[in-house]
């Protein structure tokens, strides 16, 4: 069909589109280069960190631009058109950011939040699921800072109140919290649409999560998919319109997408 408008695919990466253990997305690889092939921009949208997407981006074999660290950073538009900016940090330092967590948050609260960097290594391998340099990449955090949070619900209402009022966050991911600056994947992704509209009139978005943390993207594309994920009970997300697979990542996220794509009348 006639090409009415641009699509724009915000991603998540672990649960999502990489399987949940193995991390391994083979058997999409080939459907994903022919999204792009097409034309369809494909933005990974997810806490991993630079190291960590940049070798995804080489195991797929092209350079997709990316936002990493839950909106920390947003890297690689250039790719889409010469005239944008290569990167865009919209976030404090984790440095900056600790240092307000232990001046305003109490001792006895912060005993409730583990910092995985401070943990040995068989309990990080344990808890990311990674091992030897694939670890390494994971904890090589330039904004946010993983956490496992120990305190109830009185205790973590306490901590977000906190955290709100210093301008900070506490983002749950799949496996850990993590302690970021004011931003998050929808005010990333929002920032990333508004540069696309500079050359794009009409842009069409879909995003693409499997947790809590993705939620909030999901509620402000056009098209929200979300991958199987035995967490979640669909009658308790209260989102319009959307698009559910009962397969998990990485077939999964293919479902959906061609889900996504019919839905826009798009032709892939």
């Amino acid at each position: 069909m006639k090409k009415i408008f641009s699509i724009v695919i915000f991603t998540d990466l672990d649960g999502s589109l990489l399987h949940r253990e193995t991390f391994k997305f083979d058997q999409i690889k080939e459907y994903i280069k022919s999204l792009i092939d097409k034309g369809i921009i494909i933005i990974p949208n997810t806490s991993k960190t630079d190291k960590e997407i940049e070798k995804f981006n080489k195991e797929l074999g092209v350079e997709l631009p990316y936002i990493s660290e839950n909106g920390s950073l947003i890297h690689g538009l250039n790719l889409i058109n010469t005239n944008f900016p290569n990167k865009i940090v919209l976030s404090r330092s984790k440095e900056e950011l600790l240092k307000i967590f232990n001046n305003k948050v109490s001792e006895k609260l912060r005993n409730k939040c583990i910092q995985i960097l401070n943990i040995n290594k068989k309990e990080q391998e344990k808890i990311l699921g990674q091992k030897d340099e694939k670890l390494k990449d994971a904890l090589d955090r330039k904004y946010t800072l993983p956490f496992l949070f120990k305190g109830d619900k009185k205790d973590k209402n306490k901590l977000l109140k906190i955290l709100n009022s210093c301008s900070l966050t506490f983002q749950e991911g799949g496996r850990v919290s993590n302690l970021c600056d004011n931003t998050n994947k929808v005010k990333s992704m929002n920032r990333v649409v508004k540069i696309l509209k500079k050359t794009e009139d009409k842009i069409k978005t879909i995003a693409v999560g499997d947790n809590y943390n993705d939620l909030d993207m999901l509620k402000k594309c056009d098209v929200p998919c979300l991958v199987f994920n035995d967490q979640f009970k669909l009658e308790e997300i209260n989102i319009d319109n959307l698009i559910f697979s009962n397969k998990p990542s990485p077939e999964g996220w293919a479902d959906v997408i061609k889900m996504a794509l019919d839905k826009l009348n798009y032709k892939v």
